[in-house]
């Protein structure tokens, strides 16, 4: 049965990052999320000035949730024409504008600072891709849409939101068309959160679909504990401790440094971590904490339990923030032992740059990366042991020790998808695998087929579409 339904892949399709997935029906043209492409410095440019689909013909914006790599491209598509509605959850309105106003400023003074290089070299200016008046032509887009609610997309669509349980707001899209025996039903993942994380409740089941779009992000492995993860990060620290060194970490600003905060915080409250200084070294981490404090409708029982016994999750004695570049200059002269949290978590802007450029070479130092690296990111080339790396235009030799604790990634691995998916009695006629690398794809397609019984599933290519 057609459901006169098409997508079109455009973004993160056998890649991790740019999500852009184009739904077609009856004439209408929704995009599910618009994020920014990263990897390669000329490749992502390129890409992100020039988005596959006309902005100006969009309809309608779904927006699972509010990382950049879902999120970012946003401001450039009102810049491009885009007049249509953005639906949310309440959360992500939030969060998606605090990102997106950090993006803006970060995109003006990159820009300023290669102009002048190329005045120099008598070359053609370039702009920015997007500034803080497109943003303000987005936020006036936004709708938000709570989670179970029904928003009617025209056209016989309908749109609800469930909890993805993946970040703070984060939302599975289940798009719904026709009724009676011609009624389909249409899962949109996003990011698939973890059972069992911190902060935030576990996925809700979505119930049967006919069709899913799933990530695969982590699609051929397993994580660690929550009990596992904690005593990785007490290792660590007890060795800086003993040192008197830094631990640097970079950090996405939305979700990882909260996640963070929270496991140290329940370190120092068991006294496994002593009194080691901790900086949160992000303007950005900072103002989103305050957003988490203020959406305690997503928090999870644990989470919950901490204003209970009369706690806060995100605050203790030994945990400070820093907010101007002088105090973020200051922790570079100061001797340690001490722990910095900066963003950005793929390493390629920020403050954590400068941190590394007086850290990396120091043996006594560990850099400890959190979550998934994409290629050709610094993040992933301090995690494959590339040594020199180019930091803010300069070779540094890697001498510090660099660990990963991929189990503070809020991406489900394997089983945690075939869990969820079993549990929500899930066997689309067609799913199609997106936000992950070929070869998790491919592994995650193998144990869906294996262990689910699932027969067609699809990794689409950049630019194919299908009809439904």
């Amino acid at each position: 049965m057609s459901y006169g339904l098409t997508v079109t892949f455009h973004g993160a399709a056998q890649t991790v990052t740019g999500s852009l997935h184009v739904i077609e029906h009856a004439g209408r043209r929704i995009v599910l999320d618009c994020g920014l492409y990263q990897g390669a410095r000329k490749e992502a440019f390129e890409i992100n000035r020039n988005p596959a689909v006309d902005p100006a013909t969009v309809d309608m914006i779904v927006l699972s949730h509010a990382h950049l790599d879902h999120s970012g491209n946003l401001p450039s598509f009102a810049r491009r024409g885009f007049k249509g509605k953005v639906l949310a959850t309440p959360a992500t309105v939030d969060l998606a504008e605090l990102i997106l106003r950090d993006s803006a400023s970060l995109q003006v003074r990159q820009v300023e600072l290669v102009n002048r290089l190329r005045a120099e070299e008598h070359k053609n200016l370039f702009e920015p891709l997007y500034d803080e008046k497109d943003v303000d032509t987005l936020m006036r887009c936004f709708q938000a849409v709570p989670y179970g609610a029904q928003a009617d997309l025209g056209g016989g669509l309908s749109l609800t939101f469930l909890d993805a349980g993946h970040i703070l707001g984060s939302a599975l899209s289940i798009l719904e068309v026709g009724d009676g025996a011609s009624r389909a039903r249409l899962l949109y993942t996003g990011d698939l959160g973890r059972r069992d994380s911190v902060i935030l409740r576990d996925p809700a089941p979505a119930g049967p679909v006919e069709f899913l779009i799933g990530e695969s992000t982590y699609g051929d492995r397993l994580h660690p504990t929550v009990d596992e993860t904690r005593a990785d990060l007490q290792r660590i620290i007890e060795t800086v401790t003993a040192r008197k060194s830094r631990l640097i970490v970079p950090a996405f600003s939305v979700g990882r440094v909260q996640t963070l905060i929270y496991h140290l915080n329940q370190l120092h409250h068991e006294g496994r971590i002593g009194t080691i200084p901790i900086y949160v070294d992000s303007p950005l981490a900072n103002k989103a904490t305050e957003v988490f404090r203020n959406h305690q409708e997503c928090y999870d029982t644990e989470a919950n339990l901490f204003f209970t016994a009369g706690r806060e999750p995100f605050s203790f004695s030994t945990l400070h923030t820093v907010e101007t570049i002088a105090d973020s200059k200051k922790l570079n002269t100061q001797k340690g032992p001490m722990i910095i949290l900066a963003s950005s978590g793929m390493c390629e802007g920020g403050r954590v740059l400068h941190h590394l450029v007086h850290g990396v070479e120091d043996p006594n130092n560990f850099i400890l990366l959190t979550g998934y690296q994409a290629a050709n990111t610094l993040g992933r080339k301090l995690g494959d042991g590339v040594s020199p790396v180019n930091i803010l235009g300069r070779p540094y030799t890697v001498r510090a020790k660099v660990e990963k604790l991929e189990s503070l990634s809020a991406h489900a691995d394997a089983k945690e998808m075939v869990d969820y998916f079993r549990a929500s009695a899930m066997h689309p006629q067609k799913a199609f695998l997106v936000h992950g690398e070929p070869p998790q794809s491919a592994a995650l397609k193998q144990t869906l087929g294996q262990q689910l019984g699932w027969k067609d599933i699809t990794i689409p290519a950049p630019g194919e579409t299908f009809a439904l």
